[in-house]
């Protein structure tokens, strides 16, 4: 194998798959990078037996190969190499040599054959989508998904594709049983009668999403979605990435999003967001709470610690019920109120115990719901 390629191609490739590789090394293989040089280009690929992602790089490609090494440090050495392109070649022994204009670096590989072979995919079934749409999806929703939660479903995020009420739409849910968010936007496409309304659900581990939302995040390219009956694929430039989905019964989530509830406040985002952020200094490190009061145009926010002392603050807000109080974990209410664009935002709740649902006052295709806690 004899490649030569520009470092930031390669560095790039290298960049995208470092969320992937598999670092506790249960397999040597997973701690490593396939590089595969073809034809048409220079193919990378990575892979923890989950979730994988392969891409195709511009590459000046002399002799066909492939082989497979630590994806960790050609990365470090590609980092540290000021030359614009880099020339590789491989032995049949899987030595790989990476010459610079000052030197070169010699690194033992291992057989390609040893590589995880990645599935096979097809553009058949897949959903076009605007990319800046379901990144913001993402955004606004990977924040609630759990994290190592024993309800194992609770780990990943529910995808929801529907044409139910004759519009098709993507929804896209996550919760960890403390909060739970719900995004959702059209789909481009011919309405459908309600007759022929179907519904697909699937659940993406929480890791995929996270890579999805990093590829998003390159550049607006419209990605393309799809599902088999247990992987997601998504594609975007030149980029295939898949994930086995979760099995399991997701929680009706749509139960526990409440009905607009009697009391409703509607504050300011950033003076909520600011006053919650200098009260949960003196809250207590394991649960953040911090008491709000709702009075006649005004939230008061109080916390204390035993050892330390306390902090309160009044912003105003629009609310003309009788005065009440609720506690929640500050940290919940941030994680909501930094994903949302909306000046205004509105609490609604029945009582003090009852959870909080957030939305934003434009915006009626994002839900949020925080459980309260006792203060």
């Amino acid at each position: 194998m004899r490649v030569t390629v520009e470092r930031e191609v390669l560095l790039t490739a290298l960049h995208r798959v470092q969320g992937i590789v598999e670092k506790r090394n249960t397999m040597p293989s997973l701690a490593n990078v396939l590089l595969e040089a073809k034809k048409e280009g220079l193919d990378v690929s990575a892979t923890d037996l989950e979730l994988g992602m392969r891409g195709l790089y511009k590459a000046v490609v002399e002799e066909t190969g492939s082989v497979t090494f630590s994806a960790r440090k050609l990365y470090e050495i590609l980092k540290e190499i000021n030359d614009q392109e880099i020339a590789m070649t491989v032995t049949e022994d899987c030595l790989v040599t990476i010459t610079t204009a000052r030197g070169e670096f010699k690194v033992v590989g291992l057989p390609s054959k040893d590589f995880p072979p990645l599935p096979a995919i097809e553009r058949d079934g897949l959903i076009p989508l605007p990319g800046k749409g379901l990144l913001q999806l993402i955004r606004k929703t990977l924040f609630a998904v759990g994290d190592n939660d024993t309800r194992y479903v609770l780990n990943g995020l529910l995808i929801v594709v529907t044409s139910a009420g004759g519009t098709p739409m993507i929804r896209l849910v996550g919760t960890d049983g403390h909060r739970l968010a719900m995004a959702e936007q059209q789909l481009e496409g011919e309405n459908k009668e309600s007759a022929d309304a179907q519904e697909e659900k699937v659940i993406v581990p929480k890791k995929a999403a996270a890579e999805i939302r990093r590829l998003l995040e390159e550049d607006e390219d419209e990605p393309m979605i799809g599902f088999t009956k247990n992987m997601l694929i998504f594609r975007k430039s030149g980029l295939v990435l898949t994930s086995r989905l979760m099995e399991g019964n997701y929680p009706n989530y749509q139960q526990v999003i409440p009905k607009a509830g009697s009391k409703q406040i509607a504050v300011n985002r950033d003076d909520l967001e600011g006053a919650l952020r200098r009260v949960s200094v003196l809250s207590q490190n394991k649960t953040y709470a911090v008491k709000l009061t709702f009075s006649k145009k005004a939230i008061t926010l109080l916390s204390s610690h035993p050892d330390m002392g306390e902090a309160n603050e009044e912003i105003p807000a629009s609310f003309n019920g009788e005065e009440f109080s609720a506690g929640f974990n500050a940290r919940y209410l941030l994680d909501v109120l930094s994903v949302m664009g909306s000046e205004t935002v509105v609490l609604n709740m029945e009582a003090s115990l009852s959870p909080c649902l957030i939305r934003e006052k434009d915006n009626a295709l994002f839900k949020a719901v925080v459980m309260p806690v006792k203060v």
